[in-house]
C-alpha cells in the first residue's frame, strides 16, 4: 500500500512488521481441514447465532478442535473475515497490532487503511487505536476477527487495548478469540449486558453420534456401543479421538484396540504419541524429534537437525497423512503445538543431552540462509552468544537496539550471556545495551574491548559489518559525551567502510546509516554548527524507510526545531515540534523518543508566547518520561525551558539554578552556555544586582544572535548603553535569524532611543518589533522590557497594533511575575474526538464523573481514559481549564 498525501510511513507501507521483518502471511490464513475433518452442524449454527453479539468465545483444552470448528465457519461466511494467528511474540503490543492492522487489509477491508499502523514494537498509541475504531465503526458491514490461540497473549495493556477497539468499533467488529484459557477482559460486564456468546469445553466435546462419524472418515467401522465407550475414555476430545482412530487403523482389532488403549500410560497423550512413533520408521521417528525444538521448520532445515537428507519426502508423507504437520506455505511445516510439546519430553528422554546442539545446528542453518530473528532465538537457546551476536552484528541489525526494534527484545535475549562470550561482536552487543540505557561507564568499556580486538585483526574482511556497527557506537558515545571530534572521526571511519560492504545489505538496515547521521548532527548542533547540523539532520528528517527508521526521523525533526528556535523562529520550530510528535503517534509509538525533545521546544516557544500554563503542562508531560542521562541536547534543552519559565514565574534563584545543565561533556556549549548566562544575569538584575548582571553576560558574543540581543537588552536596563549598541552591532544574522532576533533587537534599540530623547525613533522601532512579534504572538520581550514601553504602547498607532493578543492589561514590570490564568488563547491547532467532546459538553454542563458516564452509557473508567486523553491534548491539568481553553479553541 503506497502512502498517500501527508501520511508518515507505515510498516505497512514498508511491507514489515515492527521488528523489521516481512509478514508472516500465514499467519492471516484460514487453516486447512484435512480429508477426515468433521463439520459438525450444532457448532456451526451456534457460531451463527453468536454474531448477534460483538464478542464470541471459543474456550477449549488443547486439542478440543477450536481452531478448525471456527475456521469451518468462518471459510462459510458471506461477511469479510480477518484471521491472525497469535504467536509468542505478540506480547509485545506494537507488533501484536500491526498484525491485526495487516490482518485486515488481508481481508480487504477498508479498514485501517487510514490509520496507519504502530512502528514500535514495544507498545501503540491510543490515538491510533481510536482511529482503527473509528474506521471500523462506519464500516457498511462488519467485519469479523478471528484471533486464533489467544491463550498466547498474556499482556494485560493489549487485553485493555482489545477491549478498548471493540467497545468504540460499534457494529463494524465482530471479535472471535480462539484459546485455551480465560481471556485477560472484563467478561462478567459482556455477560451481564448479554454482549457475549460462550462456545467452551464441553459443547466442544464429541457426541458419540459425532465421534461414530469421524471413526467413519477414518476408515473404522465400529458399534454405537464402540463409539460411546470411546467418548466416555476421551471425555469426547477431538485430538485423543483422532489419535486413536489414527492408531486403531493400523491394529488387526480396532474394536479391542480402542477398548484398552489407555493402559499403562497416565495420560491419552503419552499413550497415543508413543503408538504413533512406534508405527513410524526409525527415520520418520528421528525426524520428528528433532524438528520438534523448531517453531517452524523446512526440509533443508530439518535435514541439518538429522544430518540426513530425506526431510523433504518424509515431510511431505507426514502431511498426506494429516499426521499433526500442517503446512504453511513455501515448503514450511509446523508441528501440531501439543504434539511438539510431546515429543519433545520424549527428545529429552532417548537423546538426553541433545537439545542445545540441536539448536545450534539450527542457528547455524538459520544463519547461512538470512533467518535472523530465529538465528538469534535458537543461538541463545543452544548457549552460544558469540554465535548470536556474530549473527546480529554480521547483519548490520545492531541499530535495532536503539529504533524500537526489537529494543526490548534483544536486550532481555542477550540477558544471561556471560563472560564465556568474548568475541568482539559479543562487546558490540554489550556496548549497544549499555549506551542504550545510557550506561556510560560500562558501554565505553565495553566498545573499547571490541576496538582493541577488532584492531588485532585490521586486514580480516569478513569484520566490515562489525567495523561499521563500531563507527555507529563511537558516534553515539561522542553524542552523549559532548565530544564532536570524536564524532566525525566516527562519521569520516563509516564512509570508509561502507564501500567495502554489499548496497543490498546496507539498504535492508537504513536506520543504521539514520542513527548515525543523527549522533553526527547532534554533536555538532551541541558544537554551536548550525548550519552543519541542519544539513546532516535534514538528510534524516527527509529520509523514507518505515518503521525501522522512525525514531531517528523524529529525534533529527526535534533537534531541527531546537536549531530553529535558537535561530529565533519560533512559528517554524513549534511546526517542526508538531510534526515530530504527528509522527510518533501515526507510528503508534507509545512515547516519545529520547527525552521529549519536541515537547521541549514547545515548552521553550510556549514560555516566549506567555502561554505559561501550556509551558508548565508540556514540561510535566517531559519530567515523566523515562531518564535520559548524558544526552547533552536535550538536557540544555529543558534547562532551557525549565530556566525561562522560572524565571518569568518570578523564581529567580531557583530559574538561575535550573539554567545550567546537569551533564558534563567533553566540550562546553556555546549556545548552551550563553543561554544559561542570560538566564543568570537576567535572575541577578530582577534581584537589583546590575553589576553582577552585566559581570556574568561576559562571553555572551554575536554567534548567538537571540542570546546577544537579550544580553543586549540587560545591558541597557543595567545603565550600559554603549555596551548594548556594541552587542548588537556584532549580531552575525546573515539572513537565517528569525522575528525574535528583530523584535530583541528593535526594542533594545528604542530603549536607547527613548531615554536619550528620541521619542520618534523609539516609536517607529517599536512598532516595527509589534509587527514582526505579532505574526509569531512573540510577547516575552515586551512584557520582560520594563516600564519605560508604557507610555509607548498607550499611544494610539502602537496601541492598536498591540490590541489583542499583546494589551490583554497593563505590561508587566521588568521582573514581575506572570498572574495566574493571564495566559492568552492558544492557536496551536487540537483535534478532540467525538467522544472527548461528548465528554466535555458535559463536564460543561457542571456533571459528576458519574453522571456523564450514566449519560454516555460507558464505564466510570471510560470517562476518566477520555478526560485524561482531552487534558493531554488541551495542556491542562484541571476540568475548569480543560472547558475554558476548549471554548477559546472553538472546540465546544
Amino acid at each position: 500500500m503506497s502512502t498517500t498525501g501527508g501520511r508518515a510511513p507505515t510498516p505497512a507501507d514498508a511491507g514489515t512488521d515492527p521488528l523489521g521483518d516481512p509478514y508472516l502471511r500465514t499467519r492471516f490464513a484460514l487453516p486447512c481441514r484435512p480429508a477426515t475433518f468433521l463439520r459438525r452442524q450444532r457448532l456451526i449454527v451456534h457460531l451463527n447465532q453468536a454474531l448477534r453479539t460483538p464478542l464470541t468465545l471459543v474456550n477449549g483444552s488443547a486439542g478440543a478442535g477450536k481452531t478448525l470448528l471456527t475456521a469451518d465457519w468462518a471459510a462459510g461466511l458471506p461477511l469479510p473475515v480477518a484471521w491472525l494467528t497469535v504467536e509468542a511474540g505478540d506480547h509485545r503490543p506494537g507488533v501484536f497490532w500491526a498484525y491485526v492492522f495487516e490482518s485486515l487489509r488481508a481481508c480487504g477491508t477498508s479498514a485501517a487503511g487510514t490509520a496507519g499502523a504502530p512502528a514500535d514494537s514495544s507498545g501503540v498509541g491510543w490515538r491510533l487505536l481510536g482511529s482503527l475504531a473509528a474506521e471500523l465503526n462506519a464500516l457498511d458491514r462488519p467485519v469479523v476477527l478471528v484471533l486464533d490461540e489467544y491463550d498466547r497473549m498474556t499482556t494485560p495493556e493489549v487485553a485493555e487495548q482489545l477491549e478498548f477497539v471493540l467497545h468504540h468499533s460499534g457494529q463494524g467488529l465482530h471479535l472471535v478469540l480462539v484459546t485455551r484459557t480465560e481471556p485477560l477482559l472484563p467478561l462478567h460486564r459482556y455477560r451481564a449486558a448479554d454482549e457475549l456468546t460462550e462456545i467452551r469445553g464441553a459443547e466442544l466435546s464429541f457426541t458419540p453420534e459425532e465421534a461414530g462419524a469421524l471413526l467413519r472418515l477414518h476408515g473404522l467401522r465400529l458399534p454405537e456401543s464402540a463409539a460411546s465407550a470411546l467418548v466416555d475414555r476421551t471425555r469426547g476430545w477431538a485430538a485423543g479421538l483422532r489419535l486413536s482412530a489414527l492408531a486403531a487403523r493400523e491394529s488387526t482389532d480396532p474394536e479391542r484396540y480402542l477398548k484398552e488403549f489407555e493402559s499403562d500410560h497416565s495420560t491419552v497423550a503419552d499413550f497415543l504419541l508413543a503408538e504413533v512413533l512406534k508405527g513410524r520408521t526409525e527415520e520418520t521417528q528421528d525426524l520428528l524429534l528433532r524438528v520438534s525444538v523448531l517453531d517452524r521448520f523446512c526440509p533443508g532445515l530439518a535435514d541439518s537437525l538429522t544430518l540426513r537428507t530425506d526431510a523433504e519426502r518424509l515431510l511431505a508423507e507426514l502431511h498426506r497423512e494429516n499426521a499433526f504437520i500442517e503446512r504453511l506455505g513455501h515448503s514450511w511445516y509446523r508441528l501440531h503445538p501439543l504434539f511438539r510439546e510431546i515429543l519433545r519430553a520424549h527428545l529429552r528422554e532417548r537423546l538426553p543431552g541433545a537439545e542445545a546442539e540441536l539448536h545450534l545446528r539450527a542457528a547455524r542453518w538459520l544463519r547461512r540462509s538470512g533467518f535472523l530473528p530465529e538465528t538469534l532465538a535458537h543461538g541463545v537457546a543452544g548457549g552460544d552468544f558469540d554465535l548470536a551476536a556474530g549473527a546480529l552484528v554480521d547483519d548490520l541489525a545492531i541499530g535495532q537496539l536503539f529504533t524500537g526494534l526489537r529494543s526490548e527484545a534483544l536486550p532481555e535475549l542477550f540477558a544471561g550471556m556471560g563472560p564465556e562470550a568474548g568475541s568482539p561482536a559479543s562487546d558490540l552487543v554489550r556496548a549497544a545495551d549499555a549506551l542504550a540505557r545510557r550506561d556510560l561507564d560500562h558501554g565505553l568499556d565495553r566498545l573499547r574491548r571490541a576496538q582493541e580486538q577488532l584492531s588485532e585483526t585490521e586486514d580480516a574482511p569478513g569484520l566490515v559489518a562489525a567495523r561499521l556497527s563500531c563507527a555507529l557506537l563511537e558516534a553515539l558515545a561522542a553524542r552523549l559525551t559532548g565530544c564532536p571530534p570524536r564524532a566525525e572521526q566516527a562519521a569520516a571511519r563509516a564512509e570508509e567502510l561502507r564501500q567495502d560492504l554489499p548496497d543490498h545489505l546496507l539498504d535492508e538496515h537504513p536506520e543504521l546509516t539514520a542513527l548515525l547521521l543523527t549522533h553526527v548532527g547532534s554533536t555538532r548542533l551541541w558544537e554551536g554548527r548550525f548550519d552543519d547540523a541542519r544539513a546532516e539532520l535534514t538528510r534524516v528528517a527527509g529520509a523514507p524507510g518505515g518503521s525501522a527508521t522512525v525514531l531517528p526521523r523524529v529525534e533529527s525533526m526535534e533537534h531541527l526545531a531546537l536549531l530553529d528556535y535558537l535561530n529565533g523562529w519560533l512559528g517554524r520550530a513549534e511546526r517542526r515540534a508538531l510534526a515530530a510528535v504527528s509522527e510518533t503517534e501515526q507510528a503508534g509509538l507509545p512515547r516519545p523518543p529520547g527525552a521529549g525533545l519536541g515537547r521541549l521546544v514547545l515548552a521553550a516557544v510556549a514560555v516566549d508566547r506567555q502561554e505559561l500554563g501550556r509551558a508548565r503542562a508540556l514540561l510535566d508531560e517531559t519530567s515523566r518520561l523515562p531518564a535520559r542521562e548524558h544526552d547533552p541536547v536535550p538536557t540544555a534543552g529543558r534547562a532551557l525551558a525549565v530556566s525561562r519559565l522560572l524565571l518569568d514565574d518570578g523564581h529567580t534563584d531557583a530559574a538561575a539554578e535550573a539554567a545550567e545543565p546537569t551533564v558534563s561533556t567533553a566540550v562546553a556549549s556555546p549556545w548552551a552556555e550563553s543561554q544559561a548566562a542570560v538566564v543568570r544575569s537576567a535572575a541577578c538584575l530582577a534581584d537589583g544586582r546590575p553589576d553582577e548582571a552585566v559581570r556574568l553576560l561576559h562571553g555572551v558574543g554575536g554567534d548567538q544572535p537571540v542570546c546577544a540581543v537579550e544580553a543586549a537588552g540587560i545591558q541597557v536596563a543595567a545603565g550600559r548603553p554603549r555596551a548594548a549598541a556594541e552587542l548588537l552591532g556584532a549580531v552575525r544574522a546573515e539572513g537565517r535569524t528569525g522575528p525574535a532576533v528583530s523584535v530583541g533587537a528593535a526594542l533594545v534599540r528604542a530603549r536607547v532611543a527613548q531615554e536619550s530623547g528620541d521619542t520618534v525613533t523609539a516609536r517607529r522601532l517599536v512598532a516595527r518589533a509589534l509587527l514582526d512579534a505579532r505574526r509569531e504572538r512573540l510577547r516575552r520581550p515586551f512584557l520582560r522590557t520594563g516600564d519605560w514601553i508604557e507610555p509607548l504602547l498607550a499611544t494610539a498607532p502602537l496601541h492598536e497594533l498591540a490590541e489583542g493578543w499583546l494589551l490583554s492589561g497593563r505590561p508587566r514590570t521588568h521582573g514581575e511575575p506572570v498572574r495566574p490564568g493571564a495566559d492568552p488563547p492558544l492557536l496551536v491547532p487540537v483535534e478532540l474526538s467525538g467522544r472527548e467532546r461528548d465528554v466535555l459538553r458535559r463536564l460543561a454542563r457542571m456533571m459528576s464523573a458519574e453522571e456523564i458516564a450514566a449519560d454516555l452509557y460507558v464505564s466510570v473508567n471510560t470517562v476518566k481514559t477520555h478526560l485524561k486523553s482531552a487534558y493531554r491534548k488541551l495542556a491542562v491539568n484541571r476540568r475548569s481549564d480543560a472547558v475554558r481553553r476548549a471554548r477559546d479553541l472553538g472546540l465546544l
